[in-house]
């Protein structure tokens, strides 16, 4: 695939930006250019969000069962396109095929889930107990919404936002990361496929990001902000909703703990936590990031941890026998690789990787041993794929140190049935697998705890972030 739309989507019209100029999207592979994409000035990104707010109040009048038709098709599309889909995603952003591919799917259902639940916003009507009045409580589309996604899944958090937000009857302002562009383009060209009315969604890439997402929450008719990125950004932004009392939704980073408990199944453990690691490259704030492994078995599982990923082929993503692709700048390689070696000089031992590999934004599937909780990796969100092991000899021990970060977003336990559910109710998490590798469904809430965000993306919470109960009181 070569043709990419690489333009601003404004009130229904594609364009280049007010002042003309571009930027360049790179396949991190090879650092070839894929496309110049048109630069968002401030008045594009303020003239987006005119057009969300002309667009609003046709749009939140529009019967619900018209909403849900609109994003049904769009679904219906993407899934008949799910290959060109995921190109698009392997291109410019590095990830392996089958993540990708993965990715398709997984975001594409986020458009069936929510034109389901578009029909079925709730509602109460009550006689008060006093009995001098009815209560009505009914819930409306809060309004125009800006939507910032980052690069790590172009396609799923565009689609985790979008679809809720049309759902619920709001215009958005979709504002994607620079890295990669092209994914929200296409999106926002099927829904535009789709019928999508003139104004209720609209794509803007400024450069710089900061000053023009401050004016756009500025802005009077703004009046939510749902963003998913780093914690460190999302101080910067909830002090800015400040200024006007903006709504947000913050789905922030991650620092995940996964606990391998005395008496697990080693083979079942090692096959979960490589799932759990290895997902797009160990690219996902949902990443295992810290294995705590019980004494009696922490050998065996990083034996075969490392015999696992030994297979781990890395190169390009379009080729399919590859099963890592390429992180999605030099930059970033060079930030896993930074964390690898302070690691080593901090007594852990590689079993396992830990060089980056030349001719593109590679690093290899890496095993790390002997790694001390509070160390500097154990403290940080690594974004690549590498697994750093912790030793524990009590299961307190290990629940202490799970918690023991300004992270919640999720935590993985693995061992006995009961042990581990009672173990997982224990951990400062918003979510957590309980025997498995992987937990995100369209159909169930995601988000964290303390500093990895607030509010709930996907299931029935979801469009709730989109909505407003208004109470109605009526004479009886």
């Amino acid at each position: 695939m070569t043709d990419y739309l690489s333009n601003l989507y404004i009130d229904g019209i594609w364009r280049a930006g007010a002042e003309g100029n571009s930027f360049a999207v790179l396949d991190p592979s090879d650092g070839s250019e894929l496309a110049q994409f048109a630069i968002a000035t401030q008045d594009d990104c303020l003239a987006a969000v005119d057009a969300a707010e002309r667009a609003a109040a046709g749009w939140a009048a529009t019967a619900p069962r018209v909403r849900s038709e609109i994003l049904r098709r769009a679904f219906e599309i993407l899934t008949a396109e799910k290959e060109q889909f995921a190109e698009i995603m392997v291109r410019e952003n590095g990830k392996a095929y089958a993540d990708a591919l993965a990715e398709a799917g997984y975001s594409t259902e986020f458009f069936r889930w929510f034109a389901e639940e578009a029909v079925r916003i709730p509602g109460d009507f009550r006689l008060s107990p006093a009995g001098d009045k009815r209560i009505v409580v009914t819930r409306q589309p809060i309004g125009v919404s800006l939507l910032v996604t980052p690069w790590n899944f172009p396609a799923a958090m565009a689609t985790r936002k979008i679809a809720p937000a049309l759902a619920a009857g709001c215009t958005v302002v979709l504002k994607p990361a620079r890295e990669t562009p092209l994914t929200a383009a296409y999106v926002v060209g099927v829904l535009e496929r789709a019928g999508v009315p003139a104004g209720v969604v609209n794509l803007v890439t400024p450069v710089p990001t900061g000053p023009a997402v401050a004016a756009m929450m500025h802005h009077p008719a703004m009046r939510k902000l749902s963003f998913t990125g780093s914690t460190e950004v999302g101080r910067v932004l909830l002090k800015e909703a400040a200024d006007t009392v903006l709504s947000t939704s913050m789905e922030l980073g991650g620092n995940a703990p996964f606990l391998v408990l005395e008496g697990a199944n080693v083979g079942a453990a090692v096959e979960a936590a490589v799932i759990a690691k290895m997902r797009n490259g160990g690219s996902a704030c949902t990443s295992a990031n810290r294995f705590y492994v019980h004494s009696s078995i922490y050998t065996e599982f990083c034996d075969q941890l490392t015999t696992a990923l030994t297979s781990y082929t890395v190169g390009p993503g379009m080729n399919r026998d590859n099963r890592l692709g390429a992180l999605v700048s030099l930059d970033e390689r060079d930030k896993v690789a930074a964390l690898v070696t302070t690691a080593v000089a901090e007594g852990a031992r590689l079993t396992l990787g830990g060089e980056p590999i030349a001719g593109g934004a590679f690093y290899p599937a890496t095993v790390l041993v002997d790694v001390e909780h509070g160390s500097t990796i154990n403290r940080t969100e690594i974004f690549g794929p590498v697994s750093a092991v912790v030793c524990f000899d009590d299961v307190e021990e290990a629940i202490r140190m799970a918690n023991d970060t300004i992270f919640g977003l999720i935590a993985y336990v693995f061992g006995e049935p009961d042990d581990a559910f009672r173990v997982s109710l224990r951990i400062d998490a918003g979510m957590v697998a309980v025997n498995r590798g992987v937990l995100s469904d369209p159909s169930a809430p995601f988000g964290g705890m303390k500093q990895s965000g607030l509010g709930r993306e996907g299931g029935s919470e979801g469009i709730l972030e989109f909505l407003e109960e208004k109470y109605i009181a009526i004479a009886p």
